[in-house]
């Protein structure tokens, strides 16, 4: 009999082990072997071009006037998570973005942009379901809008291709809540458009939305929302 029960002890043990095993090192094949890295941040650096708008569109010398903002543009979030004590980073994007920019002189005196959140994808499909569901319900919040309040002044306005930084401050809404922000743009010229890229630093029990963790995972109380944005003659 008590040989019987060492017998089970150890087998009891070693089930426990590879338990452990996968537990742990499961997690770290996935990110480490098979989950692609996590996506660069949106800039304006990585190589592409603007995007030119289908059709006949507007042509502009100079900078004054109304843009819209169109083909090109993406904006998401980004957030560190940690599966079953592996590091990882979650982003997600969209293409669906909205809105427009009003220049005078070397100032933007008027913008807003909308993101359509309920069509942010990442590399997993279980975490865009729970991104849509429980965590943003985006049936009942489906956008994210930033709307300036005081005019960005970039001091002068730039030559072509080159890259000019400012703050931009404003108020962004996500999931029912709005609060004044602050943060920095970069903003470069070309022949007929232009492209805008920041990063809004978002914590999210700030805007009633609760902390996203479910199935091993832990993600951070505080996030990023990117976007880069390309703007045409309106």
């Amino acid at each position: 009999m008590n040989r019987l029960r060492a017998h089970w002890k150890r087998w009891l043990i070693a089930g426990v082990a590879v338990a452990a095993l996968l537990v742990v090192g499961g997690p770290y094949v996935y990110i480490n072997y098979v989950k692609d890295e996590a996506p660069s941040a949106l800039s304006i650096d990585n190589g592409q071009e603007p995007a030119e708008q289908e059709g006949t569109q507007p042509t502009r010398e100079g900078v004054e006037g109304a843009w819209k903002v169109g083909a090109g543009s993406q904006a998401g979030y980004r957030v560190d998570e940690v599966l079953f004590g592996q590091n990882t980073t979650a982003v997600g994007r969209t293409d669906k973005v909205t809105g427009g920019l009003t220049i005078k002189g070397a100032e933007a005196t008027e913008g807003a942009f909308t993101v359509d959140l309920t069509s942010v994808k990442s590399d997993s499909g279980e975490r865009d379901g729970q991104f849509r569901g429980r965590i943003m319900n985006t049936a009942k919040f489906p956008e994210a809008t930033f709307k300036l309040t005081r005019p960005i002044d970039f001091g002068s306005v730039p030559e072509s291709g080159k890259k000019v930084s400012a703050k931009a401050s404003g108020t962004f809404t996500i999931h029912g809540v709005t609060k004044d922000v602050s943060f920095e743009v970069t903003a470069q010229r070309s022949a007929n458009s232009f492209r805008v890229q920041g990063s809004l630093p978002v914590t999210f029990a700030d805007y009633g939305v609760e902390r996203p963790n479910f199935g091993g995972i832990t993600v951070e109380e505080k996030g990023a929302i990117e976007f880069l944005l390309t703007f045409h003659p309106a």
